[in-house]
Formats: structure tokens, C-alpha cells, sequence
């Protein structure tokens, strides 16, 4: 698989959700958020809301990022390195920047559907559903976009189904 160019190497290092990040640090995160289709539609403001509320984290080649049936609650986005996505033992997909992962449990808080690990050092942006929410709660029209977003991919999978 061709790997993506996506921030041309992260310049800057991890961080805590909360801690004070330059505007450029933030308009790195509003970016790579903006690649998952889940937030591909937010606003400028409404993606620097939930920029505000990332981190970044580091992980070493071979750990496990996420566990299948674990419950989890935060969506990542791939900022540098590898990653394969294993359910029950099956390699469905790799991973490189750009790409994300846990857009279900940041909505709902429930189990793993696959577990991650990471085939080369990773860096990741994450944000947790606690963050999520609170942003939410605070920007309504946000999840109204969501909700939409949602809709629509119900939709195709439904289409998809019957054919």
C-alpha cells in the first residue's frame, strides 16, 4: 500500500489533551481531523472546537492500540506509521497517515469491533468521547451534522444490502 502524504512529519511532540498547543499545532489537528468522513463536513469553528480537546500519542512498533471487544472511547487519527486493523485473528486493513479508527466508540462507548497494533512506531490524535461530548453539548449545530453524516451512511450501507 502507497503511503499517503499527510503532515510530511508531525514537528511536534506528544501531548496532553488540555495542554496549551500553538495555533499551528491546532490547525495541524482541525486538518487531520478533517480527513475522516465522520468530521469531513464540520465547520472551521466547529473543528477547531474539537481540536481544542485532542492529544497526541505516541505508541512503539507492536502495541496494541485498541482491542477487539475491549470497551473503548476515543477515535484516533493515524498521524505517522503503520497500523493493521485483526479481527478474530484476520488482518482486514493497514493503516498509514491520514487514515482513522475508532469513529463507533467515540459515539457510543461500547466494544471494539477489531483490534489495531502498530506495524511501525505511530504517532495518533486522539480524542475521547468524554471531550467529544462535552463539545457537543456546547455546539449543537454540531451534532446535527453528525446525526446527518450518520443518517447518510445508513443509508449506503442499507442500499449496499439490498442492491
Amino acid at each position: 500500500m502507497e503511503e499517503r502524504y499527510f503532515t510530511g512529519g508531525w514537528p511536534f511532540a506528544p501531548s496532553p489533551r488540555g495542554a496549551g498547543i500553538s495555533r499551528e499545532e491546532r490547525t495541524r489537528r482541525k486538518i487531520a481531523l478533517a480527513q475522516a468522513p465522520l468530521f469531513a463536513n464540520l465547520s472551521k469553528r466547529q473543528l477547531h472546537s474539537l481540536a481544542k480537546v485532542t492529544a497526541v500519542t505516541p505508541y512503539e512498533e507492536g502495541a496494541e492500540v485498541v482491542k477487539q471487544g475491549s470497551m473503548g472511547s476515543t477515535f484516533y487519527v493515524l498521524l505517522e506509521g503503520r497500523a493493521k486493523v485483526v479481527r478474530s485473528g484476520r488482518t482486514l486493513s493497514h493503516l498509514s497517515a491520514g487514515d482513522f479508527f475508532g469513529e463507533i466508540s467515540v459515539l457510543d462507548g461500547g466494544p471494539r469491533t477489531a483490534t489495531v497494533l502498530a506495524e511501525a512506531p505511530l504517532r495518533c490524535l486522539t480524542l475521547d468521547r468524554k471531550d467529544f461530548m462535552e463539545v457537543l453539548e456546547h455546539e449543537p449545530r454540531l451534532a446535527i451534522e453528525l446525526l446527518w453524516e450518520l443518517a447518510g451512511r445508513l443509508r449506503r450501507s442499507e442500499r449496499s444490502l439490498i442492491g
